[in-house]
């Protein structure tokens, strides 16, 4: 074999090895997962009696919003008083559907006292609502389709990223990356957004 033959074959070799560790660390498959079987309607009784910032958020479950870095800072706003986790997902991003079991637990352990928001970026509203049928949670996702809110909080590039509020309205943590296990994300919840210690 000549050297300039073998240099090709080492390098695609390289790449090949280079798309295996990611999809590996990533925890990502590319097929489409199995049904889903949250009950969204169940799930949306068992957060019945939310204090009523949460109780509109609930109201809006599993919907597209579409929303500016206006509307949507205004719906923050609105939260005050209450802590929130903020989710940036996309159809397309194969961490996001695995991460999304992970959400559809948590908000309901937690809906009642934290906020829930899903940011939907750089992605298509068809994609997207298909990708929701699958996964339903209890909450919205505001439409961000061209990453203009997630570059305004300065998460423009990752996904999936989790942001976490305090009562106060400030920010205690970005966690990038996806939650492969509930208890993974609840404990993030109790020490960044509830401010429980570990």
């Amino acid at each position: 074999m000549s050297p300039r033959r073998l240099l090709y074959v080492v390098g695609a070799v390289a790449v090949i090895a280079v798309v295996v560790v990611g999809l590996v660390q990533s925890g990502a498959s590319t097929k489409a997962p199995k049904p889903d079987t949250f009950d969204l309607a169940a799930a949306q009784r068992q957060l019945a009696g939310a204090p009523a910032p949460l109780a509109s958020l609930h109201r809006q479950a599993n919907r597209l919003i579409p929303a500016d870095v206006a509307k949507f800072s205004a719906l923050t706003a609105g939260l005050e008083g209450h802590p929130v986790v903020i989710n940036k997902w996309a159809s397309w991003c194969a961490p996001c559907r695995g991460e999304f079991p992970v959400l559809q637990d948590v908000s309901l352990r937690y809906g009642k006292t934290v906020a829930f928001v899903g940011l939907d970026s750089n992605d298509n509203d068809a994609d997207a609502g298909k990708f929701l049928r699958h996964f339903p949670v209890p909450y919205p996702s505001y439409v961000d389709r061209k990453a203009r809110v997630a570059q305004k909080l300065e998460i423009g590039a990752y996904f999936p990223t989790t942001l976490f509020y305090d009562a106060r309205g400030k920010m205690q943590y970005i966690h990038q990356g996806p939650y492969r296990t509930a208890a993974a994300l609840a404990a993030d919840i109790q020490r960044y957004a509830l401010g429980q210690p570990k």
